[in-house]
């Protein structure tokens, strides 16, 4: 066991974390030069295209020092906020992080994020400045944000390239060195921790586990403590490339376990695993559940396919924990699932996933927070979903949640980043200059004010160079109110929003403006307004599609033209009490879109 070293790669988005891995890679020769590509330990072709990661990767390098074999667990983590929850599930199975920052851009608010998480955990932090190699790369500038933010010695700091190669092999002497041999009995009751797992079509459920103590061995008999459920270890085996078996694991290891489980959930992230026969008395401590910020309704386009939609978003699940999702029906969109998402670019790959993957066309509605409204009887009800406001009436006040938003900048754009965050209910907490150069400002703001375009509009006005970051704090009283779009006197709650009602009106304006550009025209007038409660606050009508009924008049008394025309008059009015107004699919994707314009 003092051979082995569990670690992982922290970074802020884009600071080259997948890089650094694939060089730790190739120089301990887990992967042939052949089968070397950019990105290797990111499988998903989304990953890929977008040149970020979104799962976590675990993989084990055996590496040669001084003569003695080291075994290291390295998991490679995603950067980007909404995928915070991946960050500190890898923390959980390690002793030690390397703490990546990129020498062009400096720390930045993820980079801090990650840090505390880590620091929370008590691992053993190595600060290494990557992209040296950059003509334009700060060194000096870098290397003592590095050292105020740590309170470590200049020496600690190791520059490297994880394009080149440069300085990898003083990383891997860092990691013997620096980070802790894991501690755990061999010989006392298993207590492995699941802190990932994915579906394979063909062998079930596969768990990826660390052993705090305890070994664990091929045809064992196992329990979780979480579900209750027995199963017999049909393969366990460590991770390579590609996954390797193994007939024994022990304290202290990284592997994966097929127990040839079908049903998704029959497996946890962050249960315990022990032996059926000789078990552990304590589960093991230090995961939290996740607590997801934003929600919006996930419909199959068919209705006929609600049951294949639900074992779609089980499996995906499993291999991404932090999606939360329960039953709900709509009267517009019919059957189909309230999801929880960490961030709009968690909604937008989980969409993404379930087509790709899973060969699902789902519609997504409007987004929205988690709010809690109060009663005059002060009952306190969880609103996910507009629907689920009570009356008017009933209502004694609403919540809302608010976070503190972090962002590290430039000085020459806080007074535009100021602006931003005032329009968007912002409170000025505080104001700190890093260095001559970046300054780090706090607010305090409504989670819903950030859910759609706060991050676009952020990266447009600082030219790229702002990072932000957010934690939420508490839920506090707000003047909220229910948006309602009707379609004819008609509701339509897909559409539905729970807005401040300073904003309700131009943002009913701007909906009513852009559904009259995309739904289509019928053979009736069609009126779309913005309601809050029975106060219409916005309108736009579709003019309806008319059919020359006079073409055939030549000549004559106009009273001719006038009695066909009358009878249009009544044949369109007659249409308008029951004809019904179908939204497109597209309209529901484009309403998503509208903060972009």
């Amino acid at each position: 066991m003092e051979n082995i070293r569990n670690f992982c790669i922290i970074a802020h988005i884009d600071h080259g974390k997948s890089t650094l891995a694939d060089r730790m890679l190739e120089m301990t020769n887990t992967i042939s030069a052949r089968d070397m590509q950019h990105q290797a330990l990111d499988d998903m072709d989304l990953e890929r295209e977008r040149g970020i990661t979104i799962k976590a990767h675990a993989i084990q390098l055996n590496y040669l020092q001084d003569g003695k074999e080291y075994i290291f667990n390295l998991i490679d983590t995603p950067g980007h906020v909404d995928f915070s929850y991946e960050v500190s599930r890898s923390i959980a199975a390690c002793e030690g992080a390397l703490l990546l920052i990129d020498a062009t851009q400096g720390v930045q608010a993820q980079t801090i994020s990650n840090l505390y998480l880590a620091m929370e955990n008590d691992l053993v932090i190595i600060p290494i400045l990557n992209k040296i190699d950059m003509p334009n790369a700060m060194i000096d500038e870098v290397s003592e944000e590095i050292v105020d933010l740590l309170g470590c010695d200049f020496d600690d700091i190791i520059h490297a390239s994880g394009k080149t190669g440069e300085g990898v092999e003083n990383i891997f002497k860092a990691i013997v060195q620096r980070i802790p041999a894991p501690k755990g009995d061999a010989a006392a009751p298993l207590q492995a921790m699941i802190f990932d797992s994915m579906f394979d079509k063909y062998r079930g459920v596969i768990a990826y586990f660390r052993i705090m103590n305890g070994t664990l061995k091929k045809s064992d008999w196992i329990s979780f403590l979480n579900t209750g459920s027995e199963y017999m270890a049909q393969e366990i085996g460590i991770l390579k490339m590609n996954q390797v078996p193994k007939n024994s694991i022990t304290a202290g290891n990284v592997g994966y376990l097929i127990t040839g489980i079908k049903d998704s959930k029959e497996i946890k992230v962050g249960d315990t695993m022990t032996l059926r026969d000789n078990p552990t008395k304590e589960p093991v401590k230090g995961f939290h559940e996740v607590k997801p910020m934003v929600f919006a309704g996930i419909f199959p386009i068919d209705n006929d396919d609600f049951e294949d939609l639900r074992d779609a978003l089980e499996k995906l699940q499993l291999n991404d924990s932090s999606l939360v999702f329960t039953a709900e029906t709509s009267a517009a969109l019919g059957f189909g699932f309230r999801c929880g998402f960490l961030g709009m670019l968690h909604l937008e790959i989980v969409q993404e996933r379930l087509e790709r993957e899973f060969d699902q066309n789902v519609i997504t509605t409007v987004p929205n927070v988690q709010y809690y409204a109060y009663t005059t009887k002060n009952i306190e009800i969880p609103v996910s979903n507009p629907a689920d406001l009570p009356d008017v009436t009933l209502i004694d006040k609403v919540e809302e949640p608010y976070i503190r938003a972090q962002v590290i900048t430039s000085p020459d754009y806080i007074g535009s980043i100021m602006k931003l965050c005032m329009e968007k209910r912002g409170e000025l907490k505080n104001q700190i200059y890093l260095t001559p150069s970046r300054v780090e400002i706090t607010f305090e703001m409504p989670l819903a004010e950030i859910v759609f375009d706060f991050y676009d509009k952020l990266k447009s006005i600082s030219r790229g160079y702002a990072s932000f970051d957010y934690t939420p704090i508490d839920y506090r009283a707000s003047d909220l109110v229910k948006l309602d779009i009707k379609l004819n006197n008609e509701n339509v709650d897909a559409f539905s929003t729970l807005i401040h009602r300073t904003k309700a009106e131009s943002f009913g304006r701007r909906l009513c403006k852009k559904l009259k550009d995309i739904l289509p025209r019928q053979q009736f007038q069609i009126a779309i307004q913005a309601a809050v409660g029975a106060k219409i606050i916005a309108r736009e009508t579709i003019s309806a599609m008319r059919k020359d009924v006079t073409a055939k008049c030549y000549g004559g008394d106009i009273s001719r033209k006038r009695k066909l025309l009358e009878k249009q008059k009544e044949g369109k009015k007659k249409m308008r009490e029951i004809g019904s107004v179908q939204v497109p699919q597209k309209a529901f994707l484009q309403v998503l879109k509208l903060d972009e314009e």
